[in-house]
């Protein structure tokens, strides 16, 4: 049986209806562990503000099937393999961890959030060499994997918006075709298991869609529906006693959600980098947090046209000092590849090099601070070519091998960086957190 969701203009989404209790609801929240089509090559980008209607040419391969089984049962939904194994039993020699659910049914093409973001990345680590089958031991991608909790979800979103999702799920599969306003049952992330104990623990990134970021406790926003890190730091809180936990969120739009769910939590730092003036609004510097969690919310708004220089400035004057003062014992990272020049819903110019650049100081920053405890969790990037190009390198930065960025980059296509607005940005920002 297939299911189908209408999100308002948001793409459809396709589920697998599969055999779970109905008391353990939120399992409903992980889709497919391996996408089932791939793209292997884009052609034809007509501009650097093209869009997904602009390809001229596209090539579609089948891949390997998942094994999963599909029953009938009330609505819940759950695409995923089995929990037995564990795969991080034995790591010395890994470097990265990371898991693929790709949520391909979730499909319609003329939305930016396209079903096909996690294949072309999946596809870019293949092409480039990136995956377990050249790398052996030193990468390993996370098949077998547990569903998010009830106890999970709720930990972020409020139990009512939780249980109107359940609603909404038998309603889907008893009409079919159903529109729902402002929300859509979706998945929430797998989570990749943090290490208290070893010397030198592998970078974890989750390639999901839809991304999370914009979800707000009550209820769903901007293409999210769960709050994935948000979800994920609780959990690292409260399974893995990992108290501190400190966010960068590098998407070219404000996590309005994430900053939500911690305004006033003193233990969790929310760090944003984001496009002045873009969707949703939020973010302005003045967003510090309040009450105990006064000075633990960190918002620097970059005017359009930032690019490779603003955003090693801000890495370098306020994302270490913060975290250096901070002392956590976990970096989250929403990471968004929306900012890069070539996509087309932002403004920001950041390149290849500049996601390269992040990927290296943020895994070394928490090799400083937190034992090398880092998990990186996919959030926005619309181009499919600038995404998984992106992606990779930041892959290759994990690996501690050389960017790969020149090849795809082209600086004739950049301008000018309006070097004084940002820096008074970033001076501002200085002066309001004592930095």
């Amino acid at each position: 049986m297939t299911l189908f969701i209408s999100v308002y203009e948001l793409p459809l989404m396709e589920f697998r209806i599969l055999q779970q209790s109905p008391s353990r609801y939120a399992g409903s929240f992980l889709c497919l562990v391996k996408p089932r089509l791939g793209i292997r090559k884009f052609f034809g980008w007509s501009s650097a503000n093209t869009t997904f209607l602009q390809k001229t040419s596209l090539r579609i391969e089948p891949r390997r099937q998942p094994q999963y089984r599909s029953e009938v049962n009330r609505g819940a939904v759950l695409c995923s393999t089995s929990l037995n194994d564990s795969p991080l039993a034995n790591y010395d020699n890994v470097k990265i961890v990371y898991s693929i659910a790709a949520a391909t049914g979730h499909n319609k093409e003329s939305h930016p959030e396209s079903h096909l973001r996690v294949p072309a990345i999946a596809n870019a680590l293949e092409d480039m060499e990136l995956t377990p089958k050249f790398l052996g031991s030193n990468i390993i991608q996370l098949e077998n994997y547990k569903p998010a909790s009830v106890d999970d979800i709720v930990s972020v979103h409020s139990k009512s918006y939780v249980a109107g999702l359940e609603k909404a799920m038998d309603r889907a599969s008893r009409d079919g075709l159903i529109l729902i306003e402002g929300s859509g049952p979706t998945y929430a992330t797998a989570t990749v298991k943090a290490s208290q104990t070893h010397k030198n623990p592998p970078i974890g990134f989750a390639l999901i869609r839809p991304p999370g970021h914009h979800a707000v406790p009550k209820g769903p926003m901007g293409f999210c529906v769960f709050g994935n890190v948000a979800i994920a730091a609780r959990y690292a809180q409260r399974v893995h006693g990992l108290k501190r936990v400190f966010i960068i969120d590098f998407d070219a739009h404000h996590g309005n959600g994430t900053s939500d769910a911690f305004y006033d939590d003193p233990d969790i730092f929310f760090l944003s980098t984001h496009q002045d003036g873009s969707y949703p609004g939020t973010g302005k510097m003045d967003e510090v947090g309040r009450g105990d969690g006064e000075g633990t919310t960190l918002n620097i708004p970059l005017p359009g046209g930032s690019g490779d220089y603003a955003m090693k400035m801000v890495f370098d004057e306020v994302i270490v000092p913060c975290a250096q003062r901070f002392k956590p014992d976990i970096i989250l990272v929403s990471a968004g590849y929306d900012a890069h020049v070539l996509d087309p819903l932002a403004n920001l110019q950041f390149t290849t090099g500049t996601y390269y650049m992040l990927a290296s100081n943020i895994k070394q920053l928490a090799k400083e601070l937190c034992g090398g405890r880092c998990v990186f969790f996919l959030e926005g990037g619309y181009n499919l070519e600038s995404l998984s190009y992106s992606v990779a390198d930041s892959f290759r930065a994990f690996l501690d091998e050389p960017s790969l960025a020149s090849e795809f980059d082209n600086p004739a296509i950049l301008y000018e960086e309006p070097s004084r607005k940002f820096k008074q940005v970033i001076q501002q920002v200085k002066q309001i957190h004592s930095l």
